[in-house]
């Protein structure tokens, strides 16, 4: 069963992000992860959340997002953040 991560992510440092997110592109492109969402426009439909810079990406399978979220090439994209941004992530199964 396929699982996406999901991330709201308040970037509080544009230049530094940019590492980040060069680092990430290379953790995602080494488990392959498939970018379905990626800083577009959003809206808020319902509800009262505030939503800035959405990502989600799928992966074939839980264990294959964990995997990805603990290696040790998304820990070098987690490092280059710190002080850059603030990351809300969540993990669920898919259909």
């Amino acid at each position: 069963m396929s699982a996406y991560i999901i991330a709201n992510v308040s970037v509080t440092n544009p230049e530094q992000y940019e590492a980040y997110k060069k680092w990430s592109s290379a953790a995602m492109q080494a488990h392959g992860a498939e970018v379905c969402v990626r800083g577009g426009a959003a809206e808020v439909l319902e509800g009262d959340w505030s939503p800035e810079r959405i990502v989600v990406l799928k992966f074939p399978s839980m264990h294959a997002a964990k995997a990805f979220n603990a290696s040790p090439e998304y820990s070098k994209a987690r490092d280059a953040r710190q002080g850059a941004a603030i990351m809300r992530m969540i993990v669920v199964e898919g259909v």
